[in-house]
């Protein structure tokens, strides 16, 4: 009687242990018991607002509408007529003297001064200058001792004015700015493009120590392009990569990872696509959550939708994602039981072993 007290008493403590432990044992992540509607207080404390998708909850497409200050770079930014910098170097034919010709045959270099050292003339000022302005300041020069000066000026050398470019690009490094203005498109152009985890729609323009927060897609919105935004001497271009703009799957999908927003955007059901659907077997397809947390504001919203209805997947692909959402699809609730009867297995065997003593 003692020994079989013993038995049924260690033998209920670990049954009790056992079953009170298996919602924390293999339940996995669930939903729980939300209100169809409204708003509630989760016991953490956070407030949600739950709502089912409709036309009528459909969020509006969210439009990032650029700074003032990026309005202005682009107002500031018009196409300039190419000056001849420091480092830069000159060819300069004089047309009918061939021997003074000779000695310009590797250039003339524009000195840390700005100056071109040149024959007959001396040392003359060039930086700051266009290549017109420059050759007609030499050729007053040269009428003193030549009776037909008609110098031809060239640049072979463009070393003076660079743009520097980084991040999320083939081939980052510096790069010559030369007669043809470069804007911000072939800047990117001139890096081999944007890598496969590149952003475009996130780049950084560091201009006199200030930066530009900048979108391609932003800048189309307001009709505008990155071919209007042209770069000067010593601009840095930084592009973001695409983990900073990623929605995040979990729960029954087919395969859980996160998935990038691309520059065109993403819809709902370019999520559930690119998530190899939903596993069959596990899966509830009247419960997919998008969980929205509203930065700056007090509630997080909780869009759900029932994808066993045809007339959601217009819904679906109609839902703008953002950065930083996550959907989570619910299991069945036969799924759940079968995780707990899994869980409760190896369990029942250790209690038939101990019976058994």
């Amino acid at each position: 009687m003692g020994q079989s007290s013993k038995l049924l008493g260690a033998t209920s403590l670990l049954l009790i242990s056992l079953l009170s432990g298996c919602a924390t044992i293999n339940s996995g992540l669930q939903a729980g018991d939300l209100p169809p509607v409204g708003s509630f207080v989760a016991e953490n404390g956070l407030q949600f607002n739950v709502q089912p998708l409709s036309l009528a909850t459909l969020p509006a497409p969210q439009i990032s509408t650029p700074s003032n200050d990026i309005y202005q770079l682009i107002n500031s930014s018009t196409k300039k007529e190419y000056r001849i910098a420091q480092g830069d170097v000159l060819s300069i034919v004089l047309v009918g003297y061939p021997d003074m010709n000779k000695a310009s045959e590797t250039g003339y270099p524009v000195d840390q001064q700005g100056y071109v050292q040149f024959p007959l003339i001396g040392r003359i000022k060039a930086s700051g200058m266009s290549v017109p302005q420059f050759t007609a300041t030499l050729q007053s020069k040269l009428q003193r001792y030549l009776k037909y000066s008609d110098p031809q000026v060239q640049i072979i050398n463009y070393r003076g004015n660079k743009f520097f470019i980084d991040g999320e690009v083939n081939k980052p490094g510096e790069f010559a700015i030369n007669d043809a203005p470069v804007s911000l498109y072939s800047a990117i152009s001139m890096a081999g493009g944007a890598t496969a985890t590149g952003d475009s729609n996130s780049l950084v323009l560091n201009r006199n120590g200030r930066n530009y927060n900048i979108g391609l897609q932003a800048l189309r919105q307001i009709g505008s392009s990155g071919n209007q935004i042209y770069l000067q001497d010593g601009d840095s271009i930084h592009v973001n990569s695409q983990d900073r703009n990623r929605v995040y799957v979990l729960g029954e999908f087919g395969k859980v990872a996160p998935v990038p927003i691309l520059e065109q955007g993403l819809s709902l059901a370019q999520v559930l696509g690119e998530s190899q659907g939903l596993k069959s077997f596990t899966a509830n397809a009247a419960k997919i959550y998008v969980v929205r947390d509203n930065v700056g504001y007090s509630s997080t919203n909780i869009y759900y939708v029932d994808m066993q209805s045809l007339t959601s997947f217009p819904l679906a692909n109609r839902f703008e994602m953002r950065p930083n959402d996550i959907v989570y699809v619910d299991p069945t609730g036969l799924t759940r039981w079968n995780r707990v009867l899994s869980a409760l297995l190896p369990s029942t065997s250790a209690i038939n072993t101990l019976s058994g003593l």
